[in-house]
C-alpha cells in the first residue's frame, strides 16, 4: 500500500503517552541508586556551543591555568558561551580565517597543544597576563610617551588654556641684607607665586607668564646719631628703616597668524621694582624703599620671505615712581624720575643651515621725563639706540639659545650730561653637555637712569654661568657663577661677583624642597660702598 503521511499532531500524542509510561520506571532507578541523577554543576564547557552543536571543548585551556604565574579563572570566563563563528562579548574576531590562493596553509594544532610561546632570553619573573597584555580580547596597549621630566608640574586645562601655577616660601638668613658697612644681618622670609598660562590653539598663541615676590626683614635700621653734637641729632641714613622689597614681572604675549608666511606679535608687559640695596640713587633718610612700576607694551610685523625673515615693531614703556616717605613722617615726590620712552626695533634675519639662524637688530627710542629739570637742575630727556649682530643656535637640542654683540649709545640734552656709548653683549644660550648635565651662559647690558648729579647714567653689563647636574632624576645640584660692572659716568665703578649653590629634591610633581646658599662681593670705587653678603636659604615649592 502506498506510503500515507501521518499529521503532525499524531505523533505528538505518541511521543506524550512514551513519556507517562516511563516515568514510573524513572522513579523506580531514582529510589535504587540516587547519585545517578544527582544535580550536576554548571562548567564553562555545558556553555560552549561548537558550529556543529553542543560537544564539550578542550581541557587543556584549563589545565595551563594551573601552572605557575598564570592567573586562575573563577567562574564562567566571559564569552565561554559564544559560537565559534561571529564576535563575542570580548570582541574577537572568532571566524575562520579565510586562506587565498597561494598563501601557506596555517598548521593545525592537536588537541591538549599549547600556543607556541617566545623563548625567553634570560630567566625573568611571571608576569600575569593582564599585565603583559596577553589575556585573549585584551586591546593592545598603546605606547605611551617618554616623558623627560617626571617630577615636572603636569598642569590642568582652564578652558583651551593649560595652566601651571606654583608658590615658593623660603626662610633664611642673610648677614647684610642692606649692602652697608658694617654689615647688620637678619632673618627674612620669602613668597614667590608664579603662573604660567599657554594656549592650546591650532592657529594663532597667547601666553601668559605672570610671576612676583615679597621679602620681610626682621631687622629695623633707625637712624643713625650725629655724636659730634650735645645733644646728639638724628643724621639721615642711607639705609631705609624698614627694607622689605616687593616685586612683580608679568608678561602676556600674542602671536596672530595672519597669513602662512605673515604674523603679528604684540606683548604687554608690567614689572614692580625697587632701587637695589647699596644704590646711589637711594635718597637719604627713608622709612621704606619707594616703589617703581614700569608697563609697555609691543607691536609689530613679521614675514618671512623663503629663507630670509624680516620683523618691524613698535614700543612704548612709562616708568613712574612712588614718593618718598621719610623717617621723619614727612614725604617727597618723585615727579623727577618718571618718564615715557617710545622706540622702534627692527630685525632681519636668514635661515643660514639647520640650526643656525644669523640676524642683525637695530633699535632707535627717545626718553621724555615729565618734569625739564630734575631736582638738581639737570634736564635728563634723551635719545639713544643700539646696533648688534649675533645667530640663534638649535644644535640637535645640544646647544639651542642666541648670542650677540654690538654697540649702545644715548645722547642727553643737557650739554653738561656727557653721551654714554660703549661695548653691548647679550646671550642666552643652554647646553646639554650631557643627559644629566646642562650648562646656561646669559649675558645683559643696558643704560640706566640715574639721580647722581653731574652724571648722565649707569651702563651696567653682567655676566654669569650656571652648571645643572642630576645626581638622582629627584635630586639636582646646581652651581652659579657670575661677574658684571656699573659704571656712573667716571664718577663711581662698582664691580659684582656672586659664587652661588643650589640643591633642589624632588618628593613628587607637587612638592620640592630647595636649599641655597649664596655669597655676594662688590667692590666699589666710593668710600665705604664696597660690601660684602652671605644669604641662607631653605624653601618649599608647591606646584600643579
Amino acid at each position: 500500500m502506498p506510503y500515507r503521511r501521518q499529521p503532525a499532531g499524531l505523533w505528538d500524542h505518541r511521543w506524550r503517552a512514551l513519556q507517562w509510561r516511563a516515568l514510573p520506571v524513572c522513579a523506580l532507578l531514582a529510589l535504587w541508586h540516587p547519585a545517578a541523577v544527582s544535580a550536576q554543576s554548571l562548567t564553562p564547557d555545558m556553555l560552549s556551543p561548537s558550529q556543529d552543536g553542543f560537544a564539550p571543548r578542550d581541557q587543556s585551556a584549563l589545565r595551563r591555568t594551573a601552572q605557575l604565574g598564570a592567573t586562575p579563572t573563577y567562574g564562567v570566563p566571559a564569552a565561554s558561551g559564544a559560537s565559534d563563528s561571529g564576535f563575542d562579548s570580548l570582541n574577537r574576531n572568532r571566524r575562520k580565517q579565510k586562506s587565498y590562493p597561494g598563501a601557506p596553509k596555517p598548521k593545525a594544532r592537536g588537541p591538549g597543544t599549547p600556543p607556541p610561546t617566545p623563548a625567553r632570553t634570560r630567566a625573568t619573573a611571571p608576569v600575569a597576563p593582564a599585565v603583559a597584555g596577553t589575556v585573549p580580547g585584551q586591546p593592545t596597549r598603546r605606547l605611551l610617551r617618554s616623558d623627560p621630566d617626571p617630577f615636572a608640574a603636569t598642569g590642568f586645562y582652564t578652558g583651551t588654556f593649560l595652566t601651571k601655577a606654583a608658590v615658593e616660601v623660603w626662610g633664611g638668613y642673610n648677614s647684610n641684607p642692606a649692602r652697608v658697612d658694617p654689615p647688620k644681618g637678619s632673618v627674612f622670609y620669602t613668597v614667590s607665586p608664579e603662573l604660567l598660562m599657554t594656549s592650546d590653539w591650532k592657529r594663532h598663541s597667547l601666553i601668559v607668564d605672570l610671576r612676583g615676590s615679597f621679602s620681610g626683614y626682621n631687622a629695623k635700621f633707625p637712624p643713625t646719631m650725629d655724636c659730634n653734637c650735645n645733644p646728639p641729632v638724628p643724621v639721615a641714613s642711607p639705609v631705609p628703616t624698614n627694607i622689605d622689597m616687593p616685586s612683580f614681572d608679568g608678561k602676556i604675549k600674542g602671536r596672530i597668524d595672519a597669513q602662512r608666511d605673515t604674523r603679528i606679535n604684540t606683548e604687554l608687559r608690567l614689572r614692580v621694582f625697587t632701587d637695589n640695596p647699596g644704590s646711589p640713587n637711594i635718597q637719604a633718610g627713608l622709612s621704606r624703599y619707594p616703589l617703581a612700576t614700569n608697563v609697555g607694551g609691543t607691536i609689530g610685523v613679521e614675514h618671512d620671505f623663503n629663507r630670509l625673515q624680516v620683523s618691524v615693531a613698535g614700543l612704548a614703556d612709562r616708568t613712574t615712581y612712588q614718593w618718598s616717605h621719610l623717617a621723619d613722617g614727612s614725604a617727597t615726590d618723585n615727579y623727577d624720575r618718571n618718564f615715557n620712552q617710545f622706540g622702534a626695533l627692527s630685525r632681519v634675519s636668514y635661515d643660514l643651515m639647520p640650526g643656525l639662524k644669523p640676524f642683525v637688530e637695530v633699535e632707535a627710542d627717545t626718553r621724555v621725563h615729565d618734569q625739564k629739570a630734575d631736582r638738581y637742575g639737570y634736564f635728563r630727556d634723551s635719545n639713544g639706540g643700539y646696533l648688534k649682530g649675533g645667530s640663534t643656535f638649535e644644535f640637535s637640542r645640544l646647544l639651542t639659545g642666541e648670542a650677540a654683540i654690538g654697540y649702545s649709545m644715548r645722547t642727553y640734552q643737557d650739554p653738561r650730561l656727557k653721551d654714554l656709548q660703549g661695548l653691548l653683549t647679550s646671550a642666552s644660550l643652554i647646553w646639554t653637555a650631557t643627559g644629566l648635565t646642562t650648562v646656561r651662559f646669559n649675558a645683559m647690558s643696558s643704560i640706566d637712569e640715574t639721580t647722581v648729579p653731574g652724571v648722565s647714567g649707569a651702563k651696567s653689563q653682567d655676566y654669569s654661568l650656571r652648571v645643572d647636574h642630576a645626581f638622582r632624576r629627584w635630586l639636582i645640584g646646581s652651581a652659579i657663577v657670575g661677574t658684571g660692572t656699573t659704571q656712573y659716568d667716571g664718577s663711581r665703578s662698582d664691580r659684582r661677583y656672586f659664587v652661588e649653590g643650589d640643591l633642589v629634591y624632588k618628593l613628587s610633581r607637587t612638592f620640592h624642597l630647595k636649599g641655597q646658599i649664596r655669597h655676594d662681593w662688590v667692590d666699589s670705587s666710593a668710600v665705604g660702598a664696597s660690601t660684602n653678603a652671605t644669604i641662607v636659604m631653605l624653601g618649599i615649592r608647591v606646584q600643579r
